[in-house]
């Protein structure tokens, strides 16, 4: 017997335990007997009862709580099935379904949910029905359909067993429909304001990051909340909210911009139904997808085996390997004896094993990279990096300076968040100053994971071996100068923000012209249209400035230690 059963007597258990005996024709909600037990058991107990009801009419679960509280059994349905069960219970105080009651209908996807009234003395009294409608259903009712109340002894006049396999057959039929035009996963986008001023820009980066990856964007929320739910960041009805826009909308992935801890994911996975990522992980899988040479993919996976282990998950004694209990020998059927290692210990040794051995390869990698710096140092050439915001146009830039259009030489420039992962050099030339190395790195992004800091950690370190920063900044899209921040954040946390800088206003030919001016005045750059080639030769003219003015410094000083070391001999 399941639900608040706390002060029964044991007469009333019993009376609730015959319930389990009970027989109705299979496709009809119920029976004016059953109806009539149920109105006088929930009167005499003043208290709900539910019964869960399969297709053959058989009761399988018997709850003293109302639909939100029934038990119900754990399953895992097809896509395109209902629960096969529906739920009737009772209202000892009358009225019509709740809003309880349809939204377990709806999340459980239950054949129908019914509310017998109790009247006085136990009698039965009105039955109220509902029952699922299909996805893109457009109406008052979208998600369900509310019958008409019948008496109790009409109970079983509604043929729900034609209802049920017509709405199967017809979600069966759209979604084959959608199936043959889909061509990618379809996602609903959650961003939670807290206030910040922008949270609107970050659902348009959120949703970037989305596209980047693959996915179709349906749908995005802007949710107000000052403070977080603990369990589920946003509540139960916006949950409930955002499943029904998935369930009209046939998107099957939530995203949310904010990073989830396991438990959190793991419960609003199991409040809706959807698959659902965070920010963190998306970026991730943006990474995994674009990673081509050898050091970007180890990286990538390092990163990802870092956000992996804290969130694995054990399923206890049963699933040890060797089976010893308590860890001792002792314990265990023959054959079995040992420490008992558990699954989940096995994994995180696994995890830990190539964590290290990736790390190995990484200093390995990096000690190669140092290797061909040495080497462009020794032959005096000017070390430009090109630094900004993911999708800024560092890649087009590159190739805009190299005069480098077809391959080998071209470098990857897409619209796409993350096109680039691994620092690439190509050398150019500056009138006055002569070749030039320009290296092309990983863009940057606000709130870049920790995870991908600490593996990128020794790429971004070889700006530090730059003589002049080229900073590229979109001025075309909203937020430029949020995004300007966020990179010298990230520039400052590595220690490069008092290096030479020169910063190019890129796409500046698509950029509102008062919006461009302004930029021009706060950070002092240079108009450039990498795709137009437009104010490229401006743009070398303050490069030249900047390394000439690192190459006077730099003599200055050689020429003081100099005069130093004469004047100590």
């Amino acid at each position: 017997m399941h639900g608040n059963t706390s002060g029964l007597r044991p007469a009333q258990l019993k009376a609730l335990g015959n319930l389990y005996r009970r027989r109705i024709e299979p496709g009809r909600i119920g029976s004016p007997e059953l109806a009539r037990n149920l109105a006088e058991l929930s009167d005499d107990i003043r208290r709900e009862v539910s019964v869960l009801i399969d297709r053959r009419g058989r009761v399988i679960s018997v709850s003293v709580a109302d639909a939100k509280g029934a038990e119900l059994p754990d399953l895992r349905l097809g896509e395109h099935r209902l629960a096969g069960f529906h739920l009737l219970h009772t209202h000892p105080r009358g009225g019509t379904l709740s809003k309880g009651d349809l939204s377990t209908l709806f999340l459980k996807r239950l054949d129908a949910v019914s509310a017998i009234e109790v009247r006085s003395e136990g009698q039965p009294g009105l039955v109220h029905t509902a029952h699922l409608t299909p996805p893109g259903t457009v109406g008052e009712e979208e998600d369900w359909r509310i019958l008409d109340p019948v008496p109790s002894f009409q109970i079983d006049d509604f043929d729900l067993g034609a209802q049920v396999s017509a709405l199967e057959e017809e979600i069966a039929r759209a979604a084959r429909t959608r199936e043959a035009k889909k061509d990618r996963e379809r996602a609903i986008l959650v961003q939670i304001d807290q206030g910040e001023f922008d949270a609107e820009e970050r659902l348009e980066e959120l949703s970037e990051l989305a596209r980047t990856a693959g996915a179709e964007v349906v749908h995005k929320e802007l949710v107000y909340r000052r403070h977080l739910k603990a369990g589920t960041l946003v509540g139960a009805g916006k949950l409930e909210e955002l499943t029904s826009k998935a369930y009209h909308l046939d998107a099957d992935l939530l995203i949310f911009g904010q990073e989830l801890g396991p438990a959190q994911a793991r419960e609003i996975e199991a409040a809706t139904g959807l698959k659902v990522l965070d920010r963190t992980q998306l970026i991730l899988d943006i990474f995994a997808l674009h990673a081509q040479g050898v050091e970007s993919r180890l990286q990538v996976e390092l990163a990802q085996l870092r956000y992996m282990k804290p969130r694995l998950l054990g399923a206890g004694a049963q699933l040890s390997r060797i089976g010893g209990s308590a860890g001792s020998a002792a314990g265990g059927a023959i054959g079995t004896r040992g420490p008992g290692e558990t699954k989940l210990e096995l994994d995180r040794r696994r995890i830990n094993d190539r964590i290290s051995f990736l790390e190995k390869q990484l200093e390995g990698v990096a000690v190669r990279r140092d290797e061909r710096r040495k080497g462009r140092a020794r032959n005096d050439v000017p070390v430009i990096s090109i630094v900004g915001y993911t999708n800024a146009g560092k890649s087009t830039l590159l190739n805009a300076f190299t005069h480098a259009a077809e391959e080998p030489r071209r470098v990857l420039a897409e619209n796409k968040l993350f096109a680039t992962l691994r620092p690439t050099s190509r050398q150019g030339f500056i009138e006055g100053i002569g070749p030039v190395i320009f290296t092309d790195t990983v863009g940057f992004i606000r709130d870049l994971p920790k995870d991908l800091t600490r593996a990128f950690r020794a790429t971004l370190e070889e700006i530090g071996d730059a003589d002049v920063l080229l900073h590229v900044v979109d001025v075309a899209g909203p937020g430029a100068d949020t995004r300007l921040d966020a990179v010298n954040r990230i520039l400052e946390d590595l220690g490069f923000r008092e290096m030479p800088t020169v910063i190019a206003l890129n796409k500046a030919e698509a950029a509102d012209p008062d919006v461009l001016e302004r930029e021009v005045e706060r950070t002092a750059g240079i108009p450039v249209s990498a795709l137009k080639s437009l104010g490229l030769p401006e743009l070398k003219e303050g490069l030249a400035d900047a390394i000439g003015q690192v190459q006077r410094q730099e003599l200055a000083a050689r020429e003081e230690a100099r005069e130093r070391a004469a004047d100590y001999l």
